[in-house]
């Protein structure tokens, strides 16, 4: 429980209580800018300002909120995109207040965000995410079934925020195939499908701690320099992270096979 905050599960909150739809207005606007700022503490150049959040709404993008009561604790912020002739979502932003975060709001947000963009046609959404976050890369590889073949040396340059430690921004590209087999098996028995495991990176349960100490930060460094040349060779080689498993104490690892392109969609 950090900084002594009780998270959602310990506060008692239902899902019941918590809405999720689509934000309307500024004001609702306004309170997912500064819903922003208090999660990641980025400075205000680093902000995703108001103007992106209303623009995303007017040309096919996504703002959904969380919401307890008229209290905003929670959105998703998705930007239209296009590769060759598919249109797809980019996730630009998911944001959980504290004390609402592992209560399956996060993975709630997503799942709105699958519906919508499936109402419209759309079978693809797309994000980045830090691979040395384990408990996003399991939510992300494990609980909603997206996988990930591409890797981004430091794509936001070194930021403000501690989350992020100093470190260099490198983040994995999610893929999410909405209607894909995978996807569909997932959310129909809470299990991805199984599929040769061919290489496994590892990443440690103290890659917190490490980030988060001048003492120890060279440590988080070189775990994330090794993982990256790992990345990079393995997608060079035509594989691709289907997986995610963690430890008693807290470790992770991307497990990585074939995907199945054929597969892809039902």
């Amino acid at each position: 429980m950090a900084g002594g905050k009780a998270t959602g599960a310990e506060r008692g909150v239902t899902a019941a209580e918590i809405v999720v739809r689509p934000c309307r207005g500024l004001d609702e606007m306004r309170a997912c800018v500064a819903l922003q700022k208090e999660v990641w503490n980025f400075s205000d150049a680093e902000l995703v300002p108001l103007r992106l959040f209303v623009v995303a709404e007017k040309i096919g993008g996504q703002v959904i909120g969380a919401f307890q009561g008229r209290e905003l604790v929670g959105f998703a912020l998705a930007l239209p995109g296009v590769r060759g002739s598919r249109v797809y979502l980019h996730s630009q932003m998911l944001a959980v207040r504290e004390q609402y975060r592992n209560s399956g709001l996060g993975r709630r947000l997503k799942l709105c965000q699958r519906d919508d963009a499936l109402g419209r046609g759309i079978e693809l959404m797309e994000w980045t995410f830090d691979p040395l976050e384990i408990k996003n890369s399991y939510l992300n590889l494990e609980r909603l079934g997206a996988i990930a073949r591409r890797y981004t040396r430091n794509q936001y340059g070194i930021t403000a925020t501690p989350l992020q430690g100093g470190l260099p921004t490198d983040r994995l590209v999610a893929e999410w195939w909405l209607n894909s087999r995978r996807v569909e098996t997932l959310l129909e028995t809470g299990s991805r499908p199984r599929f040769e495991i061919v290489k496994t990176i590892s990443v440690p349960g103290l890659i917190y701690q490490w980030k988060a100490s001048d003492s120890t930060r060279s440590l988080a460094k070189q775990i994330q320099e090794e993982n990256r040349e790992e990345f990079l060779e393995a997608f060079a080689a035509g594989l691709a992270v289907l997986g995610y498993e963690r430890d008693s104490e807290g470790n992770g690892r991307f497990l990585l096979g074939v995907w199945d392109e054929a597969g892809k969609c039902v």
